[in-house]
């Protein structure tokens, strides 16, 4: 029987777009002819094929940090995609106790106290599981320290903590894992774009100047990293620019009015626009990327949970992956 998954009608990303809120898009300004148009068509789907099918079957997963808005909604993808969520999960002190009903299941959250005996109590019952964390950054090397110890794959879309000891910790204990600050598969892809633009063609915007606005949940008050990755390539590109100069838009009023961003999007999204311009002013480029909610960095960890899976399954000798991995292993829903 095939499963069928519907994909997130409102996200957008790619050069450069202008688009109304009658067709489904919101663009940061408005009126001027677009050259390029990306949305997705209200109602497609996506079938599986056998193989994907076959490895979401009965698979477990654990999502520590269910509570969170992330969490939560990795874990109703999950659902929808087939997984099996196992009753127990990692949270905090201040989730300790909680219930989390999703898709008919209720899932008991643990604090810290003895998180090791629950983990390893879960995976000797489970030995196919995959845990995803999606908890705090304070608590990234920790948990990372915690999954390596006993022995379980994980998927790691938190952000922050110490990435090279992160990576030093994964490495040392030979444990399978995907390690990703951005699980949006577009937005990946988007990014490795840049960076192969920013190797083969270094200098290539020598001279032009660069802005930056990028609006995110009042909730989330430094520059993301998406942004900071893209800079990073214009500057290999030859363009002088420093990352206090981005215009961070964090007002709701602001993000409405002048952004562009739904209302009902206000607590959840995420839109970009780099503006390049030449030295002399005749000559104007622009890169956007907005995504509403958080349902494509769910579906994108979705897909990396499967891809962990099958390389757990055929024992690779490689064990640190990253979502440009799971993109060019190109068997995604």
């Amino acid at each position: 029987m095939w499963a069928v998954i519907k994909v997130p009608v409102n996200i957008h990303g790619g050069i450069r777009y202008n688009c109304t809120r009658k067709n489904g898009c919101n663009s940061f300004v408005r009126g001027r002819k677009s050259l390029v148009k990306m949305c997705s068509t209200p109602g497609q789907n996506i079938q599986l094929t056998e193989s994907v099918k076959s490895q979401i079957d009965a698979l477990p997963i654990m999502v520590n940090g269910c509570t969170g808005k992330m969490g939560r909604a990795v874990l109703e993808a999950s659902i929808s995609a087939g997984l099996q969520p196992v009753s127990i999960c990692l949270g905090g002190p201040e989730d300790a106790g909680k219930i989390v009903e999703a898709g008919g299941k209720e899932i008991t959250v643990h604090g810290p106290s003895d998180r090791e005996n629950i983990l390893s109590s879960v995976f000797a019952e489970h030995p196919n599981l995959i845990v995803v964390d999606y908890t705090v950054p304070a608590a990234v090397n920790d948990n990372a320290e915690l999954y390596s110890k006993a022995g379980v794959p994980f998927v790691m879309g938190t952000t922050g903590g110490d990435r090279e000891k992160l990576y030093k910790t994964v490495a040392d204990s030979k444990v399978y894992a995907v390690i990703s600050p951005q699980m949006g598969k577009q937005v990946v892809a988007f990014l490795a774009a840049m960076e192969i633009m920013a190797d083969q063609f270094p200098g290539a915007f020598s001279g032009y100047s660069l802005q930056v606005m990028e609006s995110h949940q009042a909730s989330k008050l430094d520059t993301s990293g998406t942004a900071k990755a893209v800079i990073s390539c214009f500057q290999k590109l030859g363009v002088s620019f420093d990352l206090d100069e981005v215009q961070l838009i964090r007002d709701p009023v602001q993000q409405v009015e002048m952004v562009g961003v739904p209302e009902e999007h206000l607590l959840g999204h995420a839109f970009h626009m780099y503006h390049l311009t030449s030295p002399d002013g005749t000559v104007s480029f622009e890169f956007q990327h907005n995504v509403c909610g958080r349902s494509i960095y769910a579906e994108g960890t979705v897909d990396a949970i499967l891809f962990l899976a099958k390389k757990v399954k055929l024992k690779e000798e490689k064990r640190i992956y990253d979502m440009i991995d799971v993109l060019r292993e190109g068997n995604m829903r």
